[in-house]
């Protein structure tokens, strides 16, 4: 045999069998490497004060650092298309939240991120609820003398909520919808002047989180009217809500692990596992209460499915109102 074919084939065979150990590790058990989890908000926030508490303790599930990466901007556009646009092998995710599936539909925007075809949901995170309160004034104390109210005084009040296509403005635009009624909305940039103005009465309503209203009702300062969500909260089950007076209304803010579309199912799925398991935990549910929101896990498939409704819905609303981006 030819020496130099000889010497070529040896160092042909050399290298095959030091690349397959090479090619094994890099495919093998997931993960191997560490996690970037985006968020689309500034450090020191609600969400990403939520999705730091995640990270720990995926760290801790998946034996793999899992690192968050703030990227504001664009209500977490900007965050959710770095992910989108992302390999789809798990190592890169997006901590999003309900802001992720109006921004994108609000008229005037210039957005091209699709959050159904562009990410896949992994788990269900976290969920907030929403408290419509008013000025002590007003003459209405639960769901069904506030609507009685305002169906017949159309266009009268005003309600505030912190900014234009927010869950608390779309919500209230819902609602609206549903009963055929007219309030003016008043924007704001956040609650704590809201809750100020609602209780000087320049507004008549207002729509805070619960965490933030339910000790500005037990004071006496504001009314509570009703919640947004379907059943009524832990502790404050004396405040009715809008489901009452409108059957299946649920409004309430979430947050949610996401991936790239294409994200193998088996990863999802490893991923989906250890976050049911960590926000089973009571150490879970303390994090989650100490920033007045509640764990709220779901898997893939009903995340997946609720998601779509909940586009859709956000969808008609924008429409129907006509609400445009700020």
């Amino acid at each position: 045999m030819n020496p130099n074919l000889r010497r070529r084939s040896f160092v042909g065979a050399a290298l095959a069998a030091g690349a397959a150990p090479l090619a094994f590790a890099q495919a093998g058990p997931y993960p191997n490497r560490p996690i970037r989890i985006f968020v689309g908000y500034a450090a020191g926030g609600a969400v990403d004060t939520m999705a730091r508490i995640v990270a720990q303790r995926l760290t801790t599930a998946l034996g793999q650092s899992v690192i968050v990466e703030n990227r504001a901007g664009s209500a977490g556009l900007l965050a959710a298309d770095t992910v989108a646009k992302a390999p789809a092998d798990g190592y890169t995710l997006l901590h999003g939240e309900s802001a992720l599936l109006i921004a994108p539909q609000l008229q005037n925007q210039t957005s091209s991120l699709d959050p159904i075809k562009s990410l896949v949901p992994v788990a269900g995170l976290f969920q907030s609820r929403l408290l419509l309160v008013a000025n002590n004034e007003v003459k209405a104390s639960n769901p069904a003398e506030f609507l009685a109210l305002v169906k017949a005084n159309p266009g009268r009040f005003t309600y505030g909520t912190s900014g234009i296509g927010t869950v608390h403005h779309l919500g209230v635009e819902l609602f609206k919808s549903r009963t055929k009624t007219h309030l003016l909305h008043i924007p704001y940039r956040g609650a704590s002047q809201l809750v100020t103005d609602v209780i000087n009465g320049q507004l008549q309503f207002g729509v805070v989180s619960a965490a933030a209203g339910v000790p500005q009702v037990r004071s006496g300062r504001v009314k509570a009217i009703a919640m947004f969500s379907s059943t009524r909260l832990a502790g404050a089950d004396d405040i009715g809500t809008l489901a009452e007076v409108v059957p299946g209304f649920h409004v309430a803010p979430r947050q949610m692990l996401l991936a790239p579309a294409g994200t193998p199912q088996a990863v999802i799925d490893r991923l989906s596992a250890a976050v049911g398991e960590l926000l089973a935990t009571p150490e879970a549910a303390s994090a989650a209460a100490a920033q007045g929101v509640t764990t709220a896990y779901l898997a893939p498939g009903p995340l997946a499915a609720d998601v779509k409704r909940e586009y859709a819905e956000w969808g008609r609303v924008i429409k129907a109102q006509g609400i445009s981006a700020e």
